[in-house]
């Protein structure tokens, strides 16, 4: 994703929200002729991850501190249309247990809805940031971002990452679990970094056979570092260099407690994380024999906002992860498009009358394309094992939300309607997917003798919630008319209404 533009385009008022475990970030940036303009730019420290509980639940503390966070946010994304904005959550919300309870009043107080995106694709969104502040510089890099719940590495090049990968180690985790008491001595600093290496481990293999020119370090725990670096004299602000990192942990080791870490360029409210996340670094340094790290400001919050100057264009990285997975699955291509276009004939006739939108259009269109792929595991209950590849699949561009609400259409495509899997979604989105999935059954319906051509010349009517399909002039196949007859009775099951005629 370049972010090319033409010097017409009008200006564009984008936001991100980065609800990390550590801290919260907000941009709001002017996006024109391929640039983006910051209008506003904050972050706290909200340390969702220390408010973790012994059962993996939120405290109310630490929901409280998010909800206050968030409210005082909210003034900045006045005038930036719905469209325009995305927020995002990471590891913290990905683990607790209770996180849906916080989502739901965050989303309440926001006004927006709230994705829980994976690690892989935390990774890739932070290599998008990190690519474009460092466009000017080429060959292959190492990013590595160390978060408050888990660190991402990243090797990439240009705008394209070749490896992705997000280990479960932070700066906040990591102090509960090896600096709890508050105590630093080598022992624990020795733990904590030998933890890290045993992540490492997972990765580090074939991420050197890879190899990188350019290792890059972003956001808070190596910004930090680069910045006590640099204000001790022990370099610039932008470098760490691996000598100057060994001194600062013999430093951190000699404070000997958390509340005593004081250092010229450390923000006072990451102090006591700190040690944690410099022997997240030191492993890092260790286990991919690093000499120096330079510091880059792009970032999750910058990788978001360039992935939503991509969406619904041709270089939507979603596209490209649904083409993929038709390809991975040997998806018959032209029933897909047939399946698609009838699809798409329905929803045009009742966009209106069920004030869809044109990124539900889209939903429905991918469903469609891939609502067989679970025939390349069994053709017995291929509609649950499709559904069960797009909920786990690692799908670049797509926040967890958006893969169960997909997973939910492919479910709902056929027999039995997928109450079930409907009640699982979130309660604002329910009443819409439980609408594109009648239109994707009645698509998959029109298409089940697979016809040369895609039916399309049928007349949909939406009255409220019923439905009436009027067929073309000419007489039914006798399978259509029994598939319409069974279908009528499938959605009575669940309360639908859906009448025919010839």
């Amino acid at each position: 994703m370049s972010g090319k533009s033409t010097a017409n385009d009008e200006t564009r008022r984008l936001a991100a929200i980065d609800l990390g475990s550590n801290s919260f970030h907000l941009l709001v940036a002017n996006y024109q002729d391929g640039q983006l303009q910051v209008v506003a730019k904050m972050g706290e420290k909200v340390q969702l991850a220390a408010g973790l509980d012994a059962d993996e639940n939120f405290t109310d503390a630490a929901m409280a501190r998010a909800l206050a966070c968030l409210e005082r946010f909210a003034p900045f994304l006045d005038g930036v249309p719905a469209a325009n904005l995305r927020i995002v959550g990471t590891n913290a919300l990905r683990a607790a247990y209770n996180a849906r309870q916080l989502i739901d009043r965050a989303e309440a107080l926001i006004g927006h809805p709230i994705e829980i995106i994976g690690g892989r694709e935390e990774a890739r969104l932070i290599y998008l940031g990190a690519a474009h502040a460092l466009a000017e510089v080429h060959g292959r890099r190492l990013i590595v971002d160390i978060g408050g719940g888990s660190t991402e590495f990243i090797i990439g090049e240009d705008f394209e990452p070749q490896a992705l990968e997000s280990l479960h180690m932070g700066c906040v985790a990591y102090t509960g679990t090896f600096f709890a008491n508050g105590d630093i001595s080598e022992k624990r600093f020795r733990r904590a970094e030998m933890a890290a290496m045993s992540e490492l481990a997972n990765i580090q293999r074939h991420y050197c056979q890879l190899g990188w020119q350019d290792p890059i370090g972003s956001s808070g725990t190596i910004k930090a570092a680069a910045a006590v670096i640099g204000a001790r004299g022990d370099g610039d602000a932008t470098l760490i260099e691996r000598d100057a990192l060994m001194k600062l942990r013999k430093t951190l080791i000699g404070f000997g407690n958390l509340d005593k870490v004081a250092m010229d360029g450390l923000k006072e409210d990451r102090a006591r994380v700190f040690p944690a996340g410099v022997a997240i670094l030191c492993a890092v340094f260790e286990a991919f024999d690093l000499k120096r790290m330079r510091y880059s400001d792009g970032a999750l919050r910058e990788g978001v906002l360039f992935d939503l100057i991509g969406r619904s264009t041709p270089e939507d990285s979603r596209r490209h992860s649904i083409e993929s997975l038709m390809r991975r699955y040997s998806v018959e291509t032209a029933h897909a498009d047939h399946v698609a276009q009838s699809a798409m004939a329905a929803f045009d006739q009742v966009r209106d009358g069920w004030s869809l939108s044109e990124e539900q259009r889209l939903f429905l269109f991918w469903a469609a394309q891939v609502h067989e792929i679970g025939l390349a595991i069994s053709h017995s209950q291929f509609h649950r094992h499709g559904a069960y590849l797009l909920e786990y699949s690692d799908l670049t561009g797509f926040s967890r939300p958006e893969q169960q609400a997909l997973a939910f259409l492919v479910r709902a495509h056929r027999r039995k309607f997928a109450q079930k899997e409907l009640e699982a979604l979130p309660d604002a989105v329910q009443l819409t997917y439980q609408r594109l999935a009648r239109l994707l059954r009645l698509a998959v319906m029109l298409n089940h003798a697979r016809p040369e051509q895609a039916p399309v010349d049928f007349q949909l009517i939406c009255d409220g919630d019923n439905l009436h399909l009027r067929l073309p002039d000419a007489k039914p196949q006798a399978l259509l008319l029994n598939d319409l007859e069974q279908e009528a009775a499938f959605q009575q099951s669940a309360g639908l209404t859906l009448t025919y005629s010839p």
